[in-house]
């Protein structure tokens, strides 16, 4: 080849490379100019969510785009690893969109709780048992109703008498043959008129049955009356002639209403609690006019 043609060579080479160059910068300031005019990124709306800025001003910035982003699948997981929110991310791909903000709940509310009023205390015994729609005594003893109320009757000392001698009871020790009890003076200081119903209230597991209600006989300075044989709480038949029956109901634990016999008529009466033949003799003795 001669220096001509390698010359000329040369020249060609170095055209070509100018014209190439010159479309490579074309390029480049095509490709500049159209990321000037692109405007928000991907990655942009990424960053902005980072630096905590609001739902509403993201959302904003991209509706001021004016452009759907064409959004691969690398670019969708890669928001939601960014925890950009569903709304954000609907505005990317419409943001013509209008969006209506959600309203929290309503609050459910619950029902007030139900508090029960706390259960009453039991009565103490014998205090404010009503029977009747009325106000019982409290101590132990027995009671006359006399013009709709609780009179008491006050128990009166007993003394027995057997084989002619006159004893107390703490000092009687009886256990066979009749037995009389003794009650000075020949009336008894509680007079009763219109007497139908009494009240016994008797110690802690008392039975009704336990009680006797006794005829007194007058004499001239006591009343007398006569017990079962073998003591008044093993009745044999025979000495049981100044025993009246009687009938009672309980109202509660050692509390009971007994109905005095209408054909017991007047006279003088008394209630024999238990134990009466022991240390502790007494009888509630009343006159029944």
């Amino acid at each position: 080849m001669t220096t001509q043609s390698h010359v000329g060579a040369a020249v060609l080479a170095l055209a070509l490379a100018g014209l190439w160059n010159s479309s490579a910068r074309g390029q480049n300031a095509a490709h500049a100019k159209a990321a000037a005019h692109s405007g928000l990124t991907c990655e942009d709306v990424i960053k902005l969510a980072k630096a905590g800025l609001a739902e509403d001003i993201i959302i904003e910035q991209i509706r001021k785009n004016g452009k759907a982003f064409n959004l691969s699948t690398d670019q969708l997981v890669a928001l939601k690893t960014a925890n950009v929110s569903d709304r954000i991310v609907e505005a990317m791909l419409d943001p013509t969109k209008t969006f209506v903000a959600e309203s929290a709940p309503a609050p459910v509310l619950s029902k007030p709780a139900v508090i029960a009023p706390p259960a009453e205390p039991p009565p103490p015994r014998h205090v404010h048992v009503e029977a009747e729609h009325e106000t019982l005594p409290t101590e132990i003893g027995v009671y006359a109703k006399e013009r709709g109320h609780w009179e008491e009757v006050p128990p009166e000392i007993v003394y027995w008498k057997t084989g002619g001698v006159l004893k107390t009871v703490a000092t009687a020790g009886i256990r066979h043959g009749d037995v009389n009890g003794h009650i000075p003076g020949s009336d008894s200081r509680t007079r009763l008129q219109h007497v139908k119903e009494f009240l016994i209230i008797a110690p802690e597991g008392t039975a009704l049955a336990e009680y006797q209600l006794v005829r007194l006989r007058r004499n001239h300075d006591n009343r007398e009356f006569r017990t079962v044989t073998g003591g008044f709480l093993h009745a044999q038949s025979g000495a049981q002639r100044d025993m009246v029956p009687f009938d009672g109901k309980k109202l509660s634990s050692g509390v009971f209403v007994v109905t005095f016999p209408s054909e017991a008529g007047p006279g003088e009466y008394g209630f024999l609690p238990p134990g009466s033949n022991g240390g502790n003799g007494k009888i509630y003795s009343f006159q029944v006019e």
